[in-house]
């Protein structure tokens, strides 16, 4: 087996990093591999020990985005609508793994994380923007996750003035270790108790007619705003900005490189399918457990949806919700903090890893630690709306969700980044497609808000022609971004495959022009607007 040079480093953090682990020796839960051999996998035994060597990341993250706000969301959606909303999956199912896709394939490259791009590529400004949302939008979500905790063990009795700070600890404890693969493991637990979720579909036994017609688009003439409203929360729990920036640090700090983005991309494949699979099964449970209940409205929270399961379906569908929850809240609550800590350390240049320890790393477990404690803190103040709260959270993750994937759309065709290896025209298509879909969705709910009386099926008329003028906007915009030179000319087919890119350090300022600057600075102000209105929303609703 030959050996290749090592990889130019990319970051004083990644560097050490990197020495400290015998130089990049990739130690997953079920395996390692050597970061630098050449040596092809030519039989499926060695390709399903590398595959196993690299799994996580993509897994991980993926098992993660079905935590107590998604469980809590698609419960709401097949308690009040049924079947109805089951195509959202599908359509939401690629779009979830190309922008995976992506932020695995900037992390692999670069051997930087998300933040610390956008401040290099971006400025200040953007990298405050970019910060400032995600911790404040993790900080909602990580109330969320101890939501769940709170709601799936009081399901069973237990007070959470018990169960979240037990929750907190653990959590605390786990990643302080300075022990990458036995934080690892310690996830694949909670994931494998976490599909346990599936067996709620086979307990419901809907028919095959009932789901297939949950795949076809409805268009209801009642009022616009709650369906809006959910919609968006649906997409929000799906796509999260969070997500892009655990697997990116989550994949360097497994010093997953170029050389393995083929396995990387399988594994986050095979994650889409686990929360696909997963999301699916609590919305077809929920929607056949109330389907002969009227009226399918009135949702409270999780620890209602279990106690009527329990009633509906059996004593076993409630407690596999309630455990599941559990498991869910635990796993997001996890993945959530440090995409924190990781983005936090980043723009602060310290060190940041599950590789180090505590003392090794005090700012980046220091970072975490305070997250998860006053988002305990904060579930444990009596008389919160729970319910409501995850709702419009998830609800703020889709508003937010845009400005995030127009920055990652950006910083894959960034050439002197990613080389040859820069997003082609389709994906380009693909991400303007779906912030285009996403615009118009918060323009929908900006009429209905404003205009409460108005149906569902005219503010898509109105909205259908600024929805197809963005798509066009963006697709544009992101085909013209498309590298002319893709430094294809002198690679051989392998020196492509594990390109990497230099030290940030010594590229060259990236090209500003004023029409990115303007559209960027337009999307700010859209998505700002929009964060008010939906805000104002939940004031209206907790002074009820």
């Amino acid at each position: 087996m030959s050996t290749a040079a090592t990889p130019f480093p990319r970051s004083a953090d990644r560097r050490s990093a990197l020495d400290r682990a015998h130089i990049g020796d990739i130690h997953g839960a079920f395996g390692s591999v050597e970061c630098y051999d050449t040596g092809p996998r030519l039989t499926r035994r060695r390709q399903l020990r590398t595959m196993l060597a690299i799994l996580g990341p993509g897994l991980i993250v993926m098992a993660a985005d079905k935590d107590a706000g998604t469980m809590s969301v698609f419960a709401q959606a097949g308690q009040e609508h049924g079947m109805e909303l089951l195509w959202v999956l599908v359509v939401l199912a690629p779009l979830l793994y190309v922008s995976q896709e992506m932020a695995a394939r900037l992390g692999a490259v670069t051997g930087t994380g998300h933040a610390r791009l956008v401040l290099e590529r971006f400025g200040r400004l953007w990298c405050a923007f970019s910060l400032t949302d995600l911790l404040i939008l993790n900080f909602a979500i990580l109330v969320t996750e101890f939501i769940g905790v709170a709601l799936s063990l009081s399901y069973f009795g237990v007070s959470r003035y018990l169960a979240v700070p037990l929750a907190a600890a653990a959590l605390i404890v786990v990643s302080a270790t300075g022990n990458f693969r036995r934080w690892e493991r310690a996830m694949y637990a909670l994931i494998l108790a976490d599909v346990g979720v599936v067996a709620l579909a086979l307990i419901a036994r809907p028919s095959p007619s009932t789901i297939s017609s949950g795949l076809v688009p409805a268009v209801d003439h009642g009022a616009a705003t709650p369906m809006l409203l959910l919609l968006i929360a649906l997409i929000g729990t799906t796509l999260t900005p969070w997500q892009i920036f655990f697997q990116q640090s989550n994949v360097i700090d497994k010093r997953i490189t170029s050389r393995w983005l083929a396995y990387e991309r399988i594994d986050t494949a095979i994650g889409t399918a686990v929360f696909i699979l997963a999301a699916g099964a609590i919305l077809i449970a929920c929607a056949a457990a109330y389907a002969h209940v009227g009226p399918r409205t009135g949702f409270t929270d999780a620890a209602d949806i279990a106690r009527g399961l329990d009633a509906h379906l059996g004593r076993a569908a409630g407690a596999i919700f309630a455990i599941a929850l559990l498991n869910a809240s635990m796993l997001g609550a996890a993945a959530v903090s440090l995409s924190s800590s990781y983005a936090t350390s980043e723009v602060l240049g310290v060190k940041h890893s599950l590789h180090r320890s505590f003392t090794d790393a005090r700012v980046f477990h220091g970072c975490f630690a305070t997250f998860i404690v006053i988002a305990a803190c904060t579930v444990l103040i009596p008389g919160a709306p729970l319910g409501v709260i995850t709702t419009h959270v998830q609800a703020l993750a889709g508003i937010l969700l845009p400005c995030t994937l127009v920055l990652l759309l950006l910083l894959c065709n960034d050439a002197q980044l990613l080389g040859p290896l820069t997003n082609p025209r389709w994906l380009n298509v693909a991400g303007a497609l779906a912030v285009a879909t996403i615009l118009g969705l918060s323009t929908m709910l900006t009429l209905t808000t404003i205009f409460p009386a108005v149906g569902l099926r005219d503010t898509l008329y109105v909205t259908l022609a600024l929805l197809i003028a963005a798509t066009a906007v963006i697709g544009l915009t992101m085909a013209r971004a498309q590298p002319h030179e893709r430094f294809d000319g002198g690679l051989t087919p392998w020196e492509r495959k594990t390109w990497t890119s230099p030290m940030l350090e010594r590229l060259a300022a990236p090209a500003s022009s004023p029409a990115r600057t303007l559209g960027l600075a337009m999307l700010r102000g859209y998505t700002t607007v929009m964060v008010v209105l939906l805000l104002a929303r939940l004031v209206t609703l907790l002074a009820r």
